[in-house]
């Protein structure tokens, strides 16, 4: 399914027709996720610590029992997601950056929604040890036999921990709906790990509280924490499966090299080894193709889109999108189409100007888009097609 070679769409030019109407419906203090609940409501997060129950015509009513959060640049309430099994267990999921001694780290949360109050809502998956850096990832997607919870987890600006497998850190996660290392993963019931050092690995200066790192180790793929699905993530801030049952990701690369990715157990993306940007500083970055070890992307951007929400399309409002996916882009300001088939396995196919940071984007039981703005006030917006 993945492409043979990687392509490239950074440089693609926004289609000026918007074949829908966008109508605001809402306004947020920097929301960050969008989860539809079974009876067309929609929990949106704020990133500040906020939870609001919504209504598809606006009315909005604020959740009680969230965690208190650590609220600071990239951090902060971060990704709601709704329990496949929520008709008989009522249970949410929250991801956010948990303060703690040190600094922060992510976590995951869930509770009981009954009314507007989350009801014994408990800790059920920390990163440890906390610290210091942005780029928790923190996006989370169940599988569909609804028995497992993905959690993406960024790397945190700290770079080799990607490579090394006794971290979480720039990991895709495959765990039980309580939280646990998921049966059948790679290295579920193995210990120990073997590493090869690598001289002068790239360095990424956005982390500037942290020197860059002298050597990366990449880890013996038989010996992966019992958690861990795949590793050398960057920051992913979308995860989704399709219809066929494929895990699909999309992660913010350094100056360039956004990607999307078709994840497979075990693999390794290769993260801060490979990148098809370079560092902020402008040194170059090995790319994905002087290491065949590691998985290219099926797509990537440079300039970058800075990618954020991902969602597959599988209504009839919009017959002509059916089997798409939709990244929302907050640098680019864009709503971005993928369409899915051919050689290439994906390929960029739309993308509309939005004129503002978009974080998620989601799809509505009759069909409809909505997306989010991030900002102070971002706006809640409904895309219907135009008539």
């Amino acid at each position: 399914m993945p492409a043979a070679a990687e392509q490239n769409f950074g440089n693609a030019t926004p289609n000026p027709v918007q074949p829908f109407t966008v109508t605001p419906v809402a306004t947020f203090d920097t929301p960050w996720a969008i989860a539809f609940l079974p009876d067309g409501h929609m929990l949106i997060t704020e990133k500040p610590g906020k939870l609001y129950l919504v209504s598809q015509a606006g009315s909005k009513q604020q959740v009680t029992g969230v965690p208190k959060v650590h609220y600071e640049g990239q951090e902060g309430l971060l990704d709601v997601a709704v329990s496949p099994h929520f008709a008989t267990d009522r249970m949410i999921y929250l991801s956010y950056a948990e303060p703690g001694a040190g600094g922060s780290g992510l976590a995951v949360a869930r509770g009981r929604l009954i009314g507007t109050t989350l009801a014994g809502l408990t800790v059920i998956w920390r990163q440890l040890p906390k610290g210091k850096g942005g780029q928790d990832g923190g996006v989370m997607t169940f599988d569909p036999s609804g028995q497992h919870l993905f959690l993406a987890v960024g790397e945190r600006m700290r770079f080799t921990p990607a490579q090394d497998p006794n971290q979480s850190l720039g990991k895709i996660l495959r765990l039980t709906l309580d939280g646990k290392p998921a049966p059948g993963n790679p290295g579920y019931g193995k210990t120990g790990t073997a590493t090869v050092p690598l001289t002068d690995p790239p360095r990424d200066t956005v982390a500037a509280t942290d020197a860059p790192a002298r050597q990366v180790a990449l880890p013996d793929p038989n010996l992966t924490p019992a958690e861990t699905w795949s590793s050398g993530h960057r920051n992913p801030y979308g995860l989704a499966f399709d219809a066929k049952g494929a895990l699909w990701e999309v992660e913010m690369g350094p100056k360039g090299g956004d990607e999307l990715n078709i994840i497979k157990p075990g693999r390794n993306y290769g993260w801060p080894v490979v990148s098809n940007g370079i560092n902020y500083d402008g040194a170059p970055i090995p790319k994905h193709d002087t290491h065949p070890a590691f998985e290219k992307p099926v797509v990537y951007w440079t300039p970058v889109i800075a990618p954020a929400g991902f969602a597959f399309y599988d209504k009839g409002l919009f017959p002509q999108w059916k089997g798409s996916a939709f990244i929302g882009g907050l640098r680019s300001e864009a709503l971005i189409r993928i369409a899915f088939g051919g050689a290439n396995g994906a390929r960029e196919a739309d993308r509309w100007d939005m004129g503002h940071r978009i974080r998620d984007v989601a799809v509505g039981p009759d069909g409809a888009l909505w997306l989010i703005e991030d900002e102070e006030g971002g706006r809640l917006l409904k895309l219907t097609p135009k008539t």
